[in-house]
């Protein structure tokens, strides 16, 4: 019995069976003169009708033994023969499936990598403008799909290396799951990129940045992104705010700002913020500031239309915190029609928006 994985494995025993082979004449001359010697004692004992003559006490062995054991040898050789010839046809035959397979997997391993490499590239924004990467990567997933018919004819390869029970291959490096985990993420990777791609237009159109903003936005992140992971952690975060003229306290309320930040960029908790969700806070952050006109009519709603508003209408209408902070910064109200306690709201909202000091 013997367990062989390689050439080099057969080869050898082949190699060992042809130098055992080689002795057999030797071997055979030896015999036919032990059975020589067996004959001239039988004749000697017959002649002289010795006693128990033929028996040795110099071995257990008897001539019979000796032949059967003999004739044994003679028929284990060819089937030891056809046995290693046989192994040596099946081990040519996973070889040629190793060179095979190694020969394709050496091909299409480099190229999921490259295109994973250019997919990459594209997602992260560093060329062209949206519309042209979004063009891109509809390109790479057109040929990613042509590309499928090199993928499966890999699996027929592996399919005969796995009912062939080879479980190495000293030619390439890539498996057929090493492979399918690459194709794989590969087509997730583009059809991710396409669709925050298309996210980034429809929230760039609709909140009506410029392609000089998000071009902006993209470099920023890219910046602190070192890993190249398409996500940040908080304190890269906070660095890329930062970076962006993003003002951040290091004091207590500093930090309790950012927290409230991350929570609405990273809602799960997931301890990453992705480009999406700062695409989404920066766009808001630019685009959605008050002006002294709007503050002026929301307060203008809650004091149902009064050129003043009481405190009590502050405090039922708005956060405690929040309503606390304009009664106490609000002048009092000297127009006419005014009641006792009556805020100026206009002043306050003119003076929120102006140089005065609040």
């Amino acid at each position: 019995m013997f367990i062989v994985h390689t050439m080099e494995e057969i080869q050898g025993l082949i190699q060992a069976h042809d130098q055992f082979k080689a002795t057999l004449g030797e071997a055979d001359k030896e015999f036919n003169l032990i059975v020589n010697l067996v004959r001239e004692v039988e004749s000697i004992v017959k002649q002289h009708q010795i006693p128990g003559g033929l028996e040795n006490p110099y071995t257990t062995l008897t001539a019979n033994e000796m032949t059967r054991k003999w004739s044994d040898v003679r028929q284990l050789v060819p089937q030891r023969d056809q046995t290693l010839a046989n192994e040596l046809r099946k081990q040519q035959n996973n070889e040629m499936l190793r060179r095979q397979f190694a020969e394709k997997a050496n091909i299409v391993g480099p190229w999921i990598e490259r295109q994973m490499d250019a997919v990459t590239a594209i997602g992260m924004g560093l060329q062209g403008s949206l519309e042209d990467q979004l063009h891109r990567l509809k390109e790479y997933e057109q040929a990613v799909y042509a590309y499928k018919p090199n993928i499966e004819e890999l699996e027929k390869i592996h399919q005969a290396v796995q009912e062939s029970m080879i479980f190495e291959n000293r030619y390439t490096n890539y498996t057929m799951e090493t492979l399918r985990v690459g194709w794989e993420q590969l087509l997730t990777s583009i059809n991710r990129n396409i669709n925050e791609v298309e996210n980034q237009i429809l929230t760039r159109d609709s909140k009506g940045i410029s392609q000089e903003q998000l071009n902006e936005f993209r470099s920023s992140f890219n910046h602190f992104d070192k890993n190249r992971t398409g996500r940040l952690s908080p304190e890269e975060f906070k660095s890329c705010l930062v970076s962006l003229g993003y003002s951040i306290g290091k004091d207590r309320q500093g930090e309790m700002d950012f927290q409230r930040i991350l929570a609405v960029v990273d809602p799960n908790s997931t301890g990453y913020v992705h480009f999406d969700a700062f695409l989404d806070f920066m766009t808001r952050e630019s685009t959605d500031t008050d002006t002294a006109e709007q503050v002026i009519d929301s307060f203008r709603i809650l004091a149902a239309d009064k050129p003043f508003i009481l405190p009590d209408e502050l405090r039922r209408e708005l956060p405690p915190d929040q309503a606390e902070y304009c009664i106490q910064r609000m002048p009092p109200y000297k127009g006419p029609n005014g009641v006792p306690g009556a805020l100026d709201y206009m002043s306050f909202s003119t003076a929120l928006y102006g140089e005065t000091d609040l």
